[in-house]
């Protein structure tokens, strides 16, 4: 077993994000952004971060621009993801990937992902079929946000086959029924809700706001954040990511990875010790940085080093990076 931290100071060498917004450029992807963009206070053009529409109008134009992704559309009150940080978690993946597959990263529609919540965005679905080509099965316990995602993807012939939609319908689970005998997943990814109330998610989404617009008396609107099971669940992160770890056992054969994100590191004490009762092979955790946000990509898998390699060496295609 391995608990090893590694050192991430930026986002993913391959993300195309790295530099700042040309927003010229992207209005003339998506023209509605220009009616959102303004000049900071450093004289650079730039849009009101905690402005939800205007959040939602750079996302369609950083879809439309980077990845080809046309027809993004989301209910107001819907979890608006910033695109950036997603795409790292994609990258990183590739790379744990690669280093089963003699450093080469594994493309097409032969690696398939399972991703837990995918919300009415689905957007991991979306950047890892455009960047990779992989194939996704992408669950949800909300059949309204199922639908809106189903929109998104039916909208979009490049990638409308490689993304399946599937409503998780008993809430106390988070794999079964999901993944089926027969199932084979490279890895499973997940952003879990990480608030335990709704009142943790109001003063989350307040502090948010302030910080974003600097004015201590800006109005919290919870839908800046998302809607209830976007935003929160009964025990919060520390509750969500152990069931997943607890369930992870029955399907250790179908997926040589497994993952989430975790917001907080104090947590992770916690997740290591779940992982080690269950016997996990090896865990570890990823750490990226975006400005002064940090977040943490725990995986955990059940094969060895040996397995995990002669699983690529079966299971991954031949068309690699």
């Amino acid at each position: 077993m391995t608990n090893k931290k590694l050192e991430i100071k930026k986002l993913h060498k391959r993300n195309v994000h790295n530099n700042r917004y040309e927003f010229e450029t992207l209005i003339k992807s998506y023209p509605s952004l220009e009616e959102y963009v303004i000049k900071n206070k450093y004289n650079d053009l730039s849009i009101d971060f905690s402005n939800p529409k205007a959040v939602l109008s750079l996302n369609k134009a950083l879809l439309s621009h980077f990845y080809n992704i046309k027809n993004y559309d989301l209910p107001k009150e819907n979890l608006c993801p910033p695109i950036p940080g997603r795409a790292d978690y994609l990258h990183y993946m590739a790379d744990l990937l690669a280093d089963t597959n003699k450093g080469k990263i594994p493309l097409g529609k032969d690696i398939k992902v399972l991703d837990i919540g995918t919300g009415a965005n689905c957007i991991y679905a979306l950047l890892g079929a455009s960047i990779y080509n992989w194939s996704f099965k992408a669950s949800d316990i909300s059949n309204t946000s199922i639908q809106t995602a189903s929109n998104i993807v039916l909208a979009n012939d490049n990638i409308k086959d490689s993304i399946t939609l599937i409503e998780q319908k008993n809430k106390n689970f988070i794999f079964k029924d999901i993944i089926k005998e027969n199932d084979y997943f490279s890895f499973t990814l997940s952003n879990p809700p990480f608030h335990k109330s709704k009142k943790d998610a109001l003063e989350g989404s307040s502090k948010k706001v302030k910080n974003l617009s600097k004015n201590k008396k800006t109005k919290t609107k919870l839908n800046f954040s998302g809607l209830a099971h976007e935003l929160w669940c009964d025990g919060g992160e520390i509750s969500f990511i152990n069931k997943m770890i607890k369930e992870s056992y029955e399907y250790k054969n179908n997926c040589l990875y497994f993952s989430s994100l975790v917001s907080k590191g104090e947590n992770l004490k916690i997740f290591y010790k779940s992982l080690k009762e269950i016997n996990a092979k090896e865990f570890n955790i990823i750490e990226m940085t975006q400005g002064q946000k940090i977040t943490r990509i725990l995986y955990w898998t059940f094969l060895d080093k040996k397995e995990q390699k002669l699983w690529a060496k079966n299971k991954f295609s031949q068309n690699i990076q």
